[in-house]
């Protein structure tokens, strides 16, 4: 665990600005089996201390690479006299922020460090048991890896804290091939937030995971092209949280409104159906754990929940403390840095649509000819909530029945349209948070929702 030794540096806080000051650990661990050899075996670490200044509507940034009192003072040091020259050259004349009542989040999860081997073995322990039970797959991997962020924050004008952030995951990917001899593939990850061994203990208890990973393969190497054209789909939990994070979560980012995004001129406007509603949750949703909690961001802001579509209006923006300020919005905690030597951007944290009241098979059976899909391993959006993901796991629905498979295919379409489509919600969220957002700098965020019916175009051979 990181020693506190910037606690003390807050008398040297000057008055008349906001100030952090940031001591910051990341590690990294991973392991690679490719076909049962051992094809990557990394560790890193990277930690260090940073400090911002904010004066009349200018920032100066600092940091090192040494995690040391007198690096804490040479950069608070530095990141004032950056401040200052800033306001002395561009002189905004901003005032303050709206001021944070000062409070403390403790720490809340403690890191532990497994040692390598035991990774390894764990993972030959599976990449055996899949080799032995599927030999006549084409090929197989098995990836292990652990990350977590440590950071001691203490501010000016806000909450203090010290945070811990580690999540660990395995990812499986099985490839085979169709009786034409095309390439098919499938992976999923398990795991979740929490150390190594808060996630494993033992190898057979994911057996059941690697055996339905491979009774999906089977189905999809007997698998059909979809049909293009703008059809009804039954978008799965995995499908609905990447749009709610790529196609308009991304949108809502308050510094991405500033440059001209498509939620500017719709805030207070109807961006989808009744049935629509989207929350970015901090660190608890519908009463569990979110994905990946979080609990104050790198501004000292204590984090809250934010609502972003309502009924299917649009309410809101996730925002740092400058651009709520710009908006007229109350700051909830989004804005975080990857590493020490990183400013805090706003980012989501754990972005989802909100189930509704209808079973999933009941949406499966109100449609007539449509498909149901369930996988993506990739997606991108732009400002303007256009969208192209690609699907590696779906089924045509056949007069209200799952029927044939399909191959790898895409869906695309504008995400503020295609959300007016939605005519039913299921009842359950499905979560993932296993994946890194890369908006300028990497960042954790969990995503997630329940299953929808719409209206959206769908890619063929």
């Amino acid at each position: 665990m990181l020693d506190d030794f910037i606690s003390g540096k807050k008398s040297l806080f000057t008055d008349g600005a906001h100030m952090e000051l940031r001591a910051q650990e990341n590690r990294s661990r991973r392991i690679l089996l490719s076909q049962g050899n051992l094809t990557a075996n990394s560790r890193s670490e990277i930690s260090g201390v940073s400090a911002r200044v904010y004066k009349n509507g200018v920032y100066g940034f600092s940091s090192m690479a040494e995690c040391s009192s007198p690096a804490a003072e040479t950069v608070l040091k530095a990141a004032a006299e950056n401040a200052l020259f800033m306001d002395r050259h561009i002189q905004k004349g901003k005032g303050a922020f709206p001021a944070i009542p000062a409070g403390q989040i403790p720490v809340k999860k403690a890191i532990s460090d497994t040692e390598q081997k035991r990774y390894l073995a764990f993972c030959k322990e599976l990449d055996a048991y899949i080799e032995g039970t599927y030999p006549k797959l084409s090929s197989r991997s098995v990836m292990m890896t652990a990350d977590s962020m440590e950071k001691i924050l203490c501010t000016s004008d806000g909450y203090d804290g010290h945070i811990t952030s580690p999540r660990a995951h395995i990812y499986f990917t099985l490839n085979t091939e169709t009786e034409a001899g095309e390439p098919v593939e499938l992976y999923t990850p398990v795991g979740g937030f929490g150390n190594f061994e808060d996630n494993f203990s033992d190898p057979a208890l994911l057996y059941p995971e690697i055996d339905k990973l491979y009774e999906e393969l089977m189905h999809k190497r007997e698998g059909v092209h979809a049909d293009a054209g703008y059809k009804t789909v039954v978008l799965g939990g995995f499908l609905s949280g990447m749009i709610a994070h790529e196609a308009v979560g991304h949108t809502v980012e308050a510094d991405l409104v500033l440059s001209g995004s498509v939620a500017g001129p719709n805030l207070g406007k109807r961006v989808g159906s009744e049935l629509v509603n989207l929350v970015d949750f901090a660190h608890t949703a519908f009463g569990k754990p979110a994905p990946l909690p979080v609990f104050l961001d790198d501004e000292g802001t204590p984090a809250e929940d934010a609502v972003l579509i309502k009924d299917g209006i649009l309410t809101g923006y996730l925002n740092s403390r400058e651009s709520a300020q710009h908006f007229g919005m109350k700051p909830l905690g989004n804005a975080r840095a990857w590493s020490f030597s990183d400013e805090p951007l706003i980012r989501m944290r754990n972005t989802t649509v909100l189930p509704g009241k209808d079973k999933l098979e009941d949406i499966i059976a109100s449609v007539d000819d449509g498909y149901y899909l369930t996988n993506t391993n990739n997606g991108q959006a732009d400002l303007t909530g256009e969208f192209m993901f690609g699907i590696t796991m779906g089924y045509e629905i056949k007069k209200g029945k799952l029927a044939r498979p399909i191959l790898d295919t895409t869906v695309s379409g504008v995400a503020f349209e295609m959300l007016k489509t939605v005519d039913m919600v299921s009842d359950e969220v499905i979560w993932t948070g296993s994946g890194v957002c890369g908006k300028k700098q990497p960042m954790t965020v969990g995503m997630g929702g329940p299953a929808l019916r719409c209206k959206i175009m769908i890619g063929g051979r």
